[in-house]
This record gives structure tokens, C-alpha cells and sequence, in this order.
């Protein structure tokens, strides 16, 4: 996938939860008039685009096994070339949890002002990177998130909850406005040993609840194209009909929509996961089962590498009135369909 880091940047998201209510203009609220010190707008950061001391950012993420990992490395290595003032120092792909350790301990080693990971594995990669906190070098931790916030300065990622709910909400507004009464919602999940694949699932059971429907059959998959394509075929010889699925992840989905034109079945809407290119683009040329993707885009990375930046340059973020960067924020599962695809293309990555 190619983007330009700057759309990146523009259309990141974050979750309302994770920012509170600092961004906003505090108002007077008393009778005695305004100062200078009693209003606090929003411009912490000063003109962040104007270039400071060189940062070296250190970066170490899994192996490029799936579109969504490999778009979270380009998206790195794009964002640190928008820079002239950042040196990226990136460490090769790994699914080993101990070479991961050895390339992380290499990285601060090397010398690097910032440590940007995303961990294979979290709680296995935790010890090193609070050792990498304890010697004073900003660690911002990437999606998978580490069991101690003292193992990270920042912790940046999607919100699975929300990618549920947002599913669900998207499909009863379907059902309701097609008049289905009792609709048969199936569901293609992940890895269903993964606490984000139990979320996202509780997320949508409890938007289905909500509008008075419930799940109905479910399988689990790997997150890889060909699980995805076994585990759907599997769904739709057990159901003969349905009026709705939500397939979690949009590179599995290749393997889903393969199984499902296999079948010949074309009765349902199918909801996607992620934000892939490919889904996106089905879903602008509206000839497919699938309406709609919800995002858990890796555009993250970019702002990662962002905000390491400027980190390394002791400065907060422009329209935030705090002269800190926060220490976690989530970003937003918008619903990208038809009417609204266009404004999402550029971060729909590569499967």
C-alpha cells in the first residue's frame, strides 16, 4: 500500500475516551473577568511541523506475515521519510519472541532516542521494555499492549470493543430498515484464545443485545486467507440461511468471500474488519455480499512515529492544550460503506 503520510496523519482518529476533556477550550465560569492565565487554549505542542534536533527512533514489529502487520511497518518506515529531522532505525520482522528481545536490546544499544514496538507478544516482551523505560529512553507501545503501563511512555492501538460494537450497531440499523424481525446473524471471529478476538465478540453480542437480536452461528478463524475461507464454508453448510455476517478480519475475509462465492450464496450482508484495500474496494463497486468494513486501520504506526518525533523533541501535540503527549489513546472503529469509502481509501491497506 502507498499513502501519503500526511492523509495518514489527517485522517487518524482517536477515541474520545483517551483524550478527556483537555483538547477543549475551558471557558469562565465565575463572575470575575478573564486573564491570561485562566483560559487554557489548545495549542500545547507550538508549530510541530517545523524541524527540531534529529530524533533516532528505534522500531521493531512481528514478521510481515499478513497485509494488516505489513502495512504497519510501511507505514512506519513512510512516516519516518515525511522527516527530515528522524532516522529511523527499523529491526527485521520477527514472530520469534526472544529474537525480538535480542533486536529491541540491539536497538538501545545502537543508541536510539525512541523505541517505537509493537510486541508479538505483549506480556512476554513487557520486562524488556520497562528496562528500556529505566534507562530513560521513551518506549511507545504499539497495538499489542504490555501488561504494565511502566513498560510504556505512550500506548497507541485500536479499540476491539468498539470494532464490535460498531459491527453490530451497523448491522441491526440493516436489519431494521429492511423490516427483518428475527434476522440470522453469523460471525467469522479470530483466534479465539486472544483476548482482542473476545472482545471484539463481546463488543458485538452486546450491540445485537441492544437492539433486541443475538448471534447466531459462529466459528473462529487464524486471521490468514485460507482459515478463513474453511472455517466460512463450515458456517454456511451449518446454516441455510442468513441475513447478516461479520467477518473480524478483512485479510481472513479474502478466504470468507471465496467460501461464500463457492457456496453461491449471495442472501446476506456481510460486514468486514480492519480496512483493507480490497474491502474497500468491494464495497465502492457494491456487486458483493459486503456492505461495509469496520476500521482498526494500521495507520497507527504512522502516528506512532509521530509522536516519537516528538517525543524525542520534548514537545506536546499542537491542538492539544496539554504540553505532554498522552499516555494512551485509542483509536476510532469508524463504519466505512458505500456513501463514505472515498474519504477512507487512502489508509485501506494491501491484503
Amino acid at each position: 500500500m502507498s499513502q501519503d503520510p500526511s492523509l495518514a496523519r489527517r485522517r487518524f482518529l482517536l477515541g474520545a475516551s483517551a483524550l478527556g476533556a483537555g483538547a477543549l477550550v475551558v471557558g469562565c465560569t465565575s463572575n470575575e473577568p478573564a486573564n491570561a492565565n485562566s483560559n487554557q487554549v489548545a495549542a500545547g505542542g507550538g508549530d510541530n511541523d517545523q524541524p527540531g534536533k534529529e530524533v533516532t527512533i528505534g522500531f521493531s514489529a512481528p514478521a510481515a506475515d499478513h497485509g494488516w502487520i505489513a502495512a504497519i511497518t510501511k507505514n512506519a518506515k513512510a512516516q519516518a521519510d515525511a522527516f527530515k529531522d528522524v532516522k529511523l532505525n527499523a529491526t527485521e520482522g520477527t514472530n520469534d519472541v526472544n529474537q525480538q528481545i535480542a533486536q529491541v536490546e540491539s536497538l538501545v544499544n545502537d543508541g536510539v532516542d525512541v523505541l517505537v514496538i509493537l510486541p508479538f507478544d505483549g506480556k512476554a516482551l513487557t520486562a524488556t521494555a520497562q528496562e528500556v523505560m529505566d534507562k530513560d529512553i521513551p518506549v511507545i507501545n504499539l497495538d499489542r499492549v504490555f501488561d504494565t503501563p511502566l513498560a510504556y511512555r505512550t500506548w497507541i492501538g485500536g479499540d476491539n470493543y468498539r470494532m464490535g460494537v460498531n459491527a453490530g450497531g451497523y448491522i441491526a440499523e440493516q436489519m431494521k430498515a429492511k423490516g427483518v424481525a428475527n434476522p440470522v446473524i453469523g460471525e467469522v471471529a479470530g483466534i479465539d484464545s486472544l483476548p482482542l478476538t473476545q472482545e471484539r465478540s463481546k463488543g458485538f453480542k452486546d450491540a445485537l443485545a441492544k437492539a433486541g437480536f443475538k448471534v447466531g452461528p459462529r466459528v473462529a478463524a487464524e486471521f490468514t486467507a485460507e482459515s478463513g475461507e474453511k472455517q466460512t464454508a463450515n458456517l454456511l453448510q451449518g446454516a441455510s440461511k442468513l441475513d447478516a455476517l461479520w467477518n473480524h478480519d478483512d485479510d481472513q475475509g479474502i478466504g470468507v468471500m471465496a467460501a461464500i462465492d463457492s457456496a453461491g450464496r449471495s442472501e446476506f450482508i456481510m460486514v468486514g474488519g480492519a480496512g483493507s484495500r480490497d474491502m474497500m474496494d468491494r464495497i465502492k463497486a457494491d456487486n458483493t455480499v459486503i456492505k461495509a468494513t469496520v476500521l482498526y486501520s494500521p495507520s497507527m504506526a504512522s502516528t506512532a512515529i509521530s509522536l516519537a518525533r516528538l517525543l524525542g523533541q520534548n514537545k506536546g501535540v499542537a491542538d492539544f492544550a496539554e504540553h505532554e503527549i498522552p499516555a494512551f489513546i485509542t483509536t476510532y472503529s469508524a463504519v466505512v460503506t458505500k456513501e463514505n469509502v472515498d474519504s477512507y481509501l487512502d489508509i485501506g491497506f494491501a491484503s
